[in-house]
């Protein structure tokens, strides 16, 4: 069996619409052959290559098969940054959003990372990488990553407490046990004025339902 037969065989096991790596056929032959076997495919309409050394099965449109779909702006950029072993998170602003403590969305995506400034785009979808101080990325996609960087875009005296629990409680889907540990985390580190009191207040709250 060729190696282009080999990934056309593994690309059917593999969801539609979904980024891959060009790493993950690096088994079924050389760098070269994969490229080459992967170049065939995209011709043929296999496959198509999203970004350089990133691929996807398309997908097609619910209700028009006519149109075909690949991998979004937002999955490719996280799949870059799989790639190269990047950290890559929602900003602030879009955390406070999601956490309930601003009501308007952010007007664009806009992702932070310790890689290199990067702009992904697919059809009208744009997503926006922003290289950031280390500082910013705390705690990854965890919920204290979330909460640290919601609340480092929130005035403290902009948020009431109740909304701090409902934050921590239900949309994070936290129990009073974890919402400390999220809260002990917080203020280990350097906040923006105004919040390691706020935080104080919040984890008495939350240590008389404990």
């Amino acid at each position: 069996m060729s190696t282009s037969e080999k990934i056309a065989s593994r690309l059917k096991r593999m969801k539609r619409g979904a980024p891959i790596l060009i790493e993950q056929f690096r088994d079924l032959g050389s760098l070269t052959s994969v490229q080459k076997a992967l170049s065939r495919l995209a011709q043929e309409g296999v496959v198509e290559r999203v970004y350089r050394g990133i691929y996807a099965r398309p997908a097609f449109v619910a209700g028009m098969s006519s149109i075909k779909v690949a991998a979004s702006a937002q999955q490719i950029a996280k799949k870059w940054a799989q790639r190269y072993g990047y950290t890559i998170v929602s900003q602030g602003a879009e955390s406070a959003y999601r956490l309930g403590f601003q009501t308007q969305a952010p007007m664009k995506i806009v992702l932070w990372s310790d890689g290199a400034d990067k702009t992904f785009a697919v059809g009208n979808q744009v997503v926006e990488v922003r290289n950031v101080a280390e500082s910013q990325l705390r705690w990854k996609s965890r919920p204290a990553g979330k909460f640290y960087r919601a609340i480092s875009v929130t005035p403290a005296n902009s948020v009431k407490l109740n909304a701090l629990k409902d934050a921590l409680l239900s949309r994070l889907n936290l129990d009073e046990t974890q919402s400390l540990d999220v809260i002990r985390k917080l203020k280990s580190v350097p906040l923006p004025e105004g919040w390691h009191a706020k935080l104080e207040r919040l984890e008495s709250d939350l240590r008389r339902a404990v």
